[in-house]
């Protein structure tokens, strides 16, 4: 978590979430870049919250994801009996649940920017996505170098780029971790495990990212799993 020590008005609002319960059901960690998002927003920012493990590829998969959302699909944060079914909206509500948290950048400018990076990482770089999917105990360098996985990755590289010289002081994205930085955290894991070489300061960013304790605690336990996907 970043901040050091809190207002009372906040660390009771942190002590009102882990009171109502706030459950983030997930995927396998091996696997689910979707999952691992708000996983390591909320860990980051030391948001309580309860986590519930769904196998991917089981009889019962869509069975048990349908006891917590229609959507079928994975992450999902329950808020009570509310369901809220979209990694980016989670964030999203979390960011307003605990704006004291900073989870998006201050500045007006570069928060609008952290938002485009997020929702073009949302609804785009399907090269990426399927011809790279996330496997961290994956070592595959060179694997899934398609035409549009190149692309994809160029245009990662010009995010990065970006954002680190014009907002992040060559730290995080935006200086501080963020959202941002939570959202492109499977994008460093691709990259990791199909050896993906990178200039020497985007390379220390996600090295940065990598070690940040949020993502070394999602990468361990990713680790640990033992569940195998055939494709």
């Amino acid at each position: 978590m970043q901040t050091t020590e809190l207002d009372p008005s906040l660390s009771a609002a942190l002590q009102k979430a882990g009171a109502d319960g706030l459950l983030l059901v997930i995927a396998n960690k091996n696997y689910s870049s979707w999952s691992m998002r708000p996983w390591v927003a909320m860990t980051a920012f030391g948001i309580p919250f309860k986590e519930l493990k769904i196998l991917l590829r089981q009889a019962d998969t869509a069975n048990q994801i349908g006891r917590y959302s229609a959507s079928g699909r994975l992450p999902i944060l329950m808020v009570g009996e509310t369901p809220i079914w979209d990694s980016l909206a989670i964030c999203e509500y979390l960011a307003e649940q605990f704006p004291d948290l900073g989870m998006w950048p201050q500045d007006m400018l570069a928060r609008a920017t952290a938002r485009s990076i997020c929702a073009e990482m949302h609804s785009g770089f399907a090269a990426l996505r399927s011809d790279m999917p996330m496997d961290i105990r994956a070592h595959k360098p060179g694997y899934g170098r398609t035409a549009g996985a190149q692309a994809d990755i160029a245009r990662v590289v010009e995010i990065w780029e970006t954002c680190l010289s014009e907002f992040g002081h060559h730290q995080f994205l935006f200086g501080a971790f963020s959202i941002a930085d939570a959202y492109f955290a499977p994008v460093v894991m691709r990259f990791r495990s199909y050896g993906v070489s990178l200039a020497p300061a985007l390379q220390a960013y996600a090295d940065r990212v990598q070690t940040h304790p949020a993502v070394a605690r999602w990468m361990l336990e990713a680790l640990a799993e033992t569940e195998v996907l055939p494709d």
